[in-house]
């Protein structure tokens, strides 16, 4: 539904974006139960709550597959996230960090950690003044270092959350990287 006036083009990028949506949304009802979580996720997210850590997902994905997805694998909903929907331009772009940071209550040139497993999405978080730990999960090693990552891993089972101070941000412990 449409409230107000919109031009054919913008009409026709709305329902573009309400198709991928739609078509997205069904991926994790449809093929759930073939997903795995990376390991060590869970732990992660269970200790940034446990801290009550300021943190968000960042995807390209668009928010009903997000949703789908967090059902599925029954993970937490973050309170911040960002989705295809929220962004102009997507990654590599920084936009979608900066986003998040500025949702995070967090200034622009705030050095944040981020967990990537793509290559745009390394440059993306390297773009917006972040330490990257790439998870060789669908990329190589090679190639997360070329885009930039400052640390790779094979899961997050080599992360750790050790601390957290509400002015300083959180503390991380990488073991067992694959290159820094």
């Amino acid at each position: 539904m449409f409230v107000g006036r919109c031009s054919g083009v913008e009409r026709h990028k709305w329902l573009k974006i309400l198709d991928v949506s739609s078509i997205e949304g069904s991926i994790p009802r449809d093929f759930g139960a073939d997903a795995a979580l990376v390991q060590g996720a869970k732990s992660i997210l269970a200790s940034l709550e446990a801290l009550n850590a300021r943190w968000a997902i960042v995807t390209s994905g668009t928010r009903a597959l997000v949703e789908g997805w967090l059902e599925v694998l029954k993970l937490d909903h973050p309170k911040t996230m960002v989705v295809a929907e929220d962004c102009e331009t997507g990654k590599p772009d920084a936009e979608p960090y900066l986003l998040a940071k500025k949702r995070l209550g967090l200034s622009a040139e705030t050095v944040a950690c981020v967990v990537e497993d793509s290559v745009a999405g390394v440059v993306s978080g390297k773009a917006s003044n972040c330490k990257v730990i790439g998870l060789a999960t669908t990329h190589s090693t090679m190639q997360l270092r070329q885009a930039g990552a400052d640390f790779i891993v094979k899961d997050l089972r080599s992360v750790e959350v050790t601390g957290h101070d509400p002015a300083e941000g959180v503390t991380i412990k990488i073991c067992n990287s694959l290159a820094d």
